[in-house]
C-alpha cells in the first residue's frame, strides 16, 4: 500500500479507538449530573450512590480517553503535513479553542467533582458535574465544527501567493449548519450510548439478582434511564433524517453511494432489497422499489431530482460498497435499539422486566459502539475522494514521507491502542459488574 493508504488507516485507527471512550463520556456525564440534580433536589442518599458508582466507570472511561486522544491531533503534523499547510489557517483555530477552553474546563471541574464529596457543598459539588458534561459536549461540538469545514467548507478564501485557504469569516465556519446537523446527530448518539450502557450494566445485576439492595439499585437506574433512551432514540432517527437531507443538498455523490443510486432521474424510488455492484456501475439485485421514496427523503419532494454516480466523473466518487453497506447496518441497528428502548420503557414499572429483554440488553451493550462507528464510516469514506471537500484531495494532502514509516507507526499504534481498549473493556466490565461499594448502602 501507498503512503496515502497507509496514512488513513492509521488515522482510522487512531481516531476509531479514541472513540471508544469519546461516547461514554459524553453520556454518562449528563446521566451522572441528573442522577446528583436528584439527590440535591430530594435529599435521598441512592441518587448519591448512583452517582459515585456510574462516575467510578465514567472516571475509567475518561482517562484512558485522554490519552487516546492526546496523540490524535498530532497527526495532522506527521501524516497530513499538507493538509495542515493548506487549511491550518482555519481548522488549528477550531483545535486549538477545543483544547484550550473546553478540554481544561472539563478536567479541573472534574478533578473538582471526584475528590470534593463532602469537602464542597452539595450545590457546589453539583455545579461541578454539570460544567463537566457541558465541557464535554462543548469539546466534540468544536471537533465538530472542524470536521464539518472538511465536509462543506465555508468563511474561507484562497490566498494564491501563498497557496493556501485562509480563514475569511470566523463565524461563518461557527455558524456552518452542516457541521451543527453532525454535532446534532452524534451527540444524541452518544446521549442515546450512554442510556444503553446503563441498561444493560443494569439489566446484567438485575438477572444475578444476587442481593435485595443491589436489585433494587439498578431497578431504580433501569426505571429512570429507559424512558431517556427512548426518547433519544427517537429523537436521533428524526436528526438522521434532516442530516440526511443536508447531505443530499451539500454532498450529493455521497447520497447517491449511500443508496447505491446509479442513474440520475425524478420520481427516484426507494428499493427494499439492493446489492451494488460497483464494477459494473449498476445493482445485481435491485427490488421491492417504492416510487419517488428516495425523492421525498431527499428534498421532500417525490419529483426532485437525485443525481445517480454516473453523474460523477470516476475520480470524484466515493467507494460505494463500504458506504452502501455502513449505512444500511447504521440504520438496521438503529431500528433495533428504537425497539429495545420501547420494550425497556413498556416494563419499567414491573418488579422485574422480561428475562428476554434483560438479556438483549446486555447483549446490546456493544452495539450502539457499532452504529457511531458505521455513522462515522459513511460521513469520512463517503467524502471521498475529498479531504476538504471539492476543495482539497485526500492525494494532494498527505506529507511526503516513505511508505514504510507510516507502515511502523500504524504497527505502533495498533499495538498500544488494542493495550488500552482491552484495558478499558477489563476496567468498566470489573467496576461494572461488582456493583456500587457495599460500604456506601
Amino acid at each position: 500500500m501507498d503512503v496515502v493508504m497507509l496514512s488513513r488507516l492509521q488515522f482510522a485507527v487512531a481516531v476509531f479507538f479514541h472513540f471508544i471512550f469519546v461516547p461514554l463520556t459524553l453520556g454518562l456525564s449528563v446521566i451522572i449530573a441528573w442522577m446528583e440534580t436528584r439527590y440535591v433536589r430530594t435529599g435521598d442518599e441512592i441518587w448519591k450512590r448512583h452517582a459515585k458508582f456510574w462516575g467510578k466507570l465514567f472516571l475509567i472511561n475518561f482517562t484512558l480517553g485522554v490519552v487516546t486522544g492526546i496523540t490524535l491531533e498530532f497527526q495532522f503534523g506527521t501524516n497530513w503535513s499538507r493538509y495542515s499547510e493548506y487549511v491550518g489557517d482555519i481548522f488549528g483555530s477550531l483545535l486549538a479553542i477545543e483544547a484550550t477552553v473546553a478540554f481544561f474546563l472539563e478536567s479541573t471541574f472534574l478533578a473538582i467533582w471526584h475528590f470534593g464529596w463532602d469537602k464542597v457543598g452539595k450545590k457546589t459539588h453539583l455545579l461541578c458535574i454539570w460544567l463537566v458534561a457541558l465541557a464535554g459536549n462543548i469539546s466534540a461540538l468544536w471537533i465538530i465544527l472542524a470536521n464539518g469545514f472538511m465536509q462543506r467548507p465555508v468563511g474561507y478564501v484562497i490566498n494564491e501567493a501563498a497557496g493556501r485557504a485562509e480563514l475569511a469569516n470566523f463565524w461563518e465556519v461557527v455558524f456552518n449548519g452542516y457541521a451543527w446537523g453532525m454535532f446534532a446527530h452524534t451527540v444524541l448518539a452518544a446521549w442515546a450510548l450512554g442510556g444503553f450502557f446503563v441498561l444493560g450494566v443494569s439489566a446484567w445485576h438485575l438477572l444475578r439478582n444476587r442481593n435485595q439492595a443491589h436489585t433494587d439499585f439498578f431497578r431504580r437506574s433501569f426505571k429512570m434511564i429507559a424512558p431517556w433512551t427512548l426518547i433519544l432514540t427517537l429523537v436521533l432517527v428524526l436528526s438522521g433524517d434532516e442530516q440526511g437531507k443536508a447531505v443530499a443538498e451539500h454532498q450529493p455523490a455521497k447520497l447517491a453511494a449511500m443508496e447505491s443510486h446509479w442513474e440520475s432521474g425524478t420520481n427516484a424510488p426507494f428499493y427494499l432489497m439492493v446489492w451494488p455492484d460497483p464494477d459494473n456501475e449498476r445493482n445485481s439485485i435491485q427490488a421491492l422499489g417504492i416510487p419517488g421514496l428516495l425523492s421525498w427523503i431527499a428534498y421532500n419532494r417525490t419529483d426532485a431530482e437525485v443525481k445517480g454516480l454516473k453523474s460523477f466523473p470516476k475520480e470524484d466518487r466515493p467507494p460505494v460498497t463500504p458506504v452502501f453497506w455502513s449505512f444500511r447496518l447504521m440504520v438496521a441497528l438503529g431500528m433495533l435499539f428504537l425497539l429495545l428502548s420501547l420494550a425497556a420503557t413498556l416494563q419499567r414499572k414491573r418488579q422485574m422486566p422480561c428475562r428476554g429483554l434483560l438479556k438483549a440488553l446486555v447483549w446490546n451493550i456493544p452495539l450502539p459502539y457499532i452504529g457511531l462507528m458505521l455513522g462515522w464510516a459513511v460521513a469520512e469514506i463517503g467524502r471521498q475522494p475529498w479531504i476538504v471537500y471539492g476543495l482539497m484531495r485526500t492525494t494532494d494532502a498527505v506529507s511526503p514521507v516513505p511508505a514504510s514509516n507510516v507502515a511502523i507507526s500504524l504497527g505502533a499504534f495498533i499495538l498500544v491502542y488494542s493495550a488500552l481498549g482491552i484495558l478499558d473493556i477489563y476496567l468498566l466490565r470489573k467496576y461494572a459488574l461488582k456493583g456500587p461499594d457495599a460500604r456506601e448502602a
